[in-house]
């Protein structure tokens, strides 16, 4: 039983996890790294994570200096740049392809909150769904050598574990938001 409840705790962790790495993507008036995750390029054929092709630097607070290992890769680092969401026109001095990062504007930081709260809700969404498979799944036991009372404490045990991380998932989005609204 005790391995029924830590699956889904894992699963939960894992959901908070994933949280983490979205906040990481979104972007508060400095340069970070972490912006360029989701981003591939086309290597030889292969789409690849730009981590893996360049030396990713951040040289001063609002740029971000990539240095492709191959000078072959620029324009395609440039590209995939260009295709992605972040929203900042790369400039390629044919060694190193630098992205600076505008103030960001009071209007656009209160946006970036409101998707920080929109990913934090989606986690919650989330965390609550495993907690409902984890209680279905608590209730398929009835008839088994589990007793009503087991069924219980397992379903109890499974809420405190899904506070634990619905707190966890506001922490995390309190802290974003504030990052964010620092000016």
């Amino acid at each position: 039983m005790e391995a029924k409840l830590n699956e889904f705790e894992s699963k939960m962790k894992k959901t908070m996890g994933n949280l983490d790495g979205e906040l990481g993507t979104i972007r508060a008036g400095r340069a970070n790294p972490n912006v360029l995750n989701r981003i591939t390029v086309d290597y030889y054929g292969t789409p690849t994570a730009l981590q893996q092709v360049a030396n990713i630097s951040v040289p001063e607070a609002r740029m971000i200096q990539i240095q492709p290992w191959e000078k072959s890769m620029l324009k395609e680092i440039e590209k995939a740049i260009q295709m992605s969401d972040i929203g900042i026109n790369p400039t390629n001095d044919g060694n190193t392809v630098r992205l600076v990062f505008p103030e960001l504007t009071e209007e656009r930081r209160k946006e970036l909150v409101k998707d920080v709260k929109k990913k934090g809700e989606a986690a919650k969404v989330a965390i609550r769904n495993i907690r409902r498979d984890g209680n279905d799944a608590f209730k398929k036991l009835k008839g088994t050598e589990v007793s009503e009372d087991g069924i219980k404490d397992l379903e109890e045990r499974l809420q405190k574990v899904t506070d634990k991380y619905i707190k966890e998932v506001d922490k995390a989005v309190e802290v974003k938001s504030k990052e964010v609204l620092t000016v």
